[in-house]
């Protein structure tokens, strides 16, 4: 058995220590809210209708409250080439759920910026900020009370962190991350910046910049 270094086991002790009053009001929370139950069945009849209303062939099913309605959170834009799957995905999810008796709706969408996109401009500025909105947007969505569980759409080193960041403070209810899917390989890395630098030196165009990225 493999021994943890002493300067790890340090820092995870103190972590530990720091984190104790923070972590007990968290999980105490959790507790309180998993022991009064879902939101749903509690729902005066105003914030029922509001919730269905636009539930299409679900609206009975959600009406009557015998069936698991799980809340889809999507970071679903035409900006990142690895999300473009998600557009179809809702729909796809009502119909799988359908088909097990439970169903789903559309809680919210969370922004989701590209670093490759804003790289070098203004924009760039606001990808780490980016974070705490989809954080903040994630749980606007799960908030309406409506749902059993959560299925939480996106991908990247911001947007994933975020949502789980958001989920978490719903940490009473199961949720699920959604992976869009593996993209193709395309071009290499480097065979990639090599059609940058061309183009940054004017040798190529706009033509051959779709090719130096990797689209789904």
């Amino acid at each position: 058995m493999t021994k943890l270094d002493t300067r790890v086991a340090a820092v995870t002790e103190r972590v530990i220590k720091r984190s104790a009053a923070g972590r007990a009001q968290y999980l105490e929370m959790i507790a309180r809210e998993r022991d009064s139950g879902v939101d749903r069945p509690n729902l005066s009849c105003g914030n029922l209708a509001h919730g269905f209303a636009a539930s299409g062939d679900d609206k009975a099913a959600i009406r009557g409250g015998k069936a698991m309605n799980i809340g889809i959170v999507t970071a679903f834009n035409d900006m990142l080439s690895a999300h473009q799957p998600y557009g179809r995905y809702p729909e796809q999810m009502k119909l799988f759920a359908r088909e097990v008796g439970a169903t789903a709706q559309v809680a919210g969408g969370v922004p989701a910026m590209c670093d490759g996109v804003t790289q070098g401009q203004r924009g760039m500025e606001l990808s780490l900020f980016s974070r705490d909105t989809i954080a903040l947007s994630t749980a606007v969505a799960l908030s309406h009370g409506m749902f059993e569980g959560a299925a939480l759409l996106g991908i990247c080193d911001k947007i994933v962190p975020g949502l789980l960041i958001g989920a978490l403070h719903f940490g009473h209810l199961p949720c699920v991350f959604v992976p869009a899917g593996p993209m193709s390989t395309g071009l290499s890395n480097n065979a990639k910046g090599q059609v940058r630098e061309q183009y940054a030196q004017g040798l190529v165009g706009r033509d051959e910049l779709p090719n130096a990225t990797v689209l789904l």
